[in-house]
């Protein structure tokens, strides 16, 4: 069965039935998890094989799982600090800064890919004006070139563990004070102060080898009357044509309140995917995926195919215990731990 275009989630810990007839769905071609589809490790493991045994090739899995207060599995998992810790760190301490920002994106990725999720969108590249509620201590920093630094070593320490990185929320959601999940946020700013702020982290990370992108249902009227996630300017005009970026692009969730403009959920997904995106998110609304899936109609170039497939785990994961057994894990383990923490700046001297 070939991937489809749409991402979906599902309702617990097990699937359901009517979770499997979704997903088996031929316009469908990932999961994105949350964390009420999470109790402990082995059930994790058992869900996301259930996921990869119901077609082939498999469905992408993947979550949200940045760290802070968007880390959807938590016990049993390592606590990942919020972002903003390492751009504190940064102020005093670039390289250790950038060295634990390695160690927590390897110990990240390594624990998702060992429960067998392919990738988390993550990393956060919005800048940090301390206006928006909803971005706060998710972004790096308020110094794009720190930004960009911090993101790379964090996306080194991803990489290294097997896993793509997703860079969000293109091209900037840190300057509105609007939520996009339950607003529809419009940033006035004209396309030059953007490019020279917010456009740096994204325009770096894509030299740098970012594997995918995800916009933001943000709307900025100086450059498009449309939300970025349905604009061909930003989409293809800017991210693909002058930034040269070549890897995917996901909606962001086509349920959120920043993405009504667009109109009803087939029509939403229909004006994604004309803009650019390669694959579109639906999420807690189960209402609205079926009627997504009966309503879309939508073929996949193989461009699209072969940037998807580009997010798939690309090296075979050490299991947990594998990884608890492991040296370099265990002391990646106690310098994540000190991040944030009065005695955090013992750990690397």
């Amino acid at each position: 069965m070939v991937m489809g275009p749409v991402m979906l989630d599902v309702g617990g810990k097990i699937l359901t039935p009517e979770d499997e007839i979704r997903l088996c769905h031929p316009s469908v071609g990932g999961v994105i998890l949350f964390a009420r589809n999470y109790a402990s490790s082995s059930q994790l493991i058992e869900l996301t094989s259930s996921i990869r045994a119901l077609r082939a090739p498999s469905l992408l899995i993947s979550v949200d799982h940045e760290g802070g207060r968007v880390q959807r599995f938590r016990d049993g998992f390592t606590r990942i600090p919020p972002m903003r810790e390492l751009g504190k760190l940064w102020d005093a301490h670039p390289k250790k800064s950038r060295h634990l920002a390695e160690q927590t994106g390897w110990i990240l990725a390594s624990e998702l890919r060992a429960h067998g999720v392919d990738f988390s969108f993550t990393p956060v590249l919005d800048v940090d004006y301390g206006s928006s509620g909803v971005i706060g201590d998710r972004a790096f920093h308020s110094e794009p070139q720190a930004i960009a630094e911090l993101a790379h070593s964090l996306m080194l320490g991803i990489k290294k563990a097997g896993m793509a990185t997703v860079g969000k929320h293109f091209p900037g959601h840190g300057y509105v004070r609007a939520d996009s999940h339950l607003e529809i946020p419009v940033d006035e700013r004209d396309f030059a102060d953007i490019e020279m702020c917010d456009l740096i982290p994204f325009r770096q990370m894509v030299d740098f080898g970012l594997t995918a992108v995800m916009p933001a249902h943000v709307i900025y009227p100086k450059v498009d009357p449309r939300p970025a996630g349905f604009s061909k300017v930003w989409l293809k005009d800017v991210l693909r044509g002058e930034m040269a970026f070549e890897g995917c692009i996901f909606s962001d969730d086509l349920s959120m309140e920043g993405a009504t403009v667009a109109g009803g959920i087939v029509q939403r997904a229909e004006a994604a995917l004309h803009a650019g995106c390669d694959m579109v998110l639906v999420c807690n609304n189960p209402a609205s995926a079926d009627e997504l899936l009966d309503g879309l109609v939508w073929e996949m170039t193989s461009t699209s195919k072969a940037r998807l497939a580009h997010m798939r785990g690309h090296q075979h994961p050490d299991t947990i215990v594998q990884l608890h057994e492991n040296g370099e894990y265990v002391k990646a383990l106690h310098e994540v731990a000190g991040i944030g923490s009065p005695s955090g700046d013992l750990l690397l001297t």
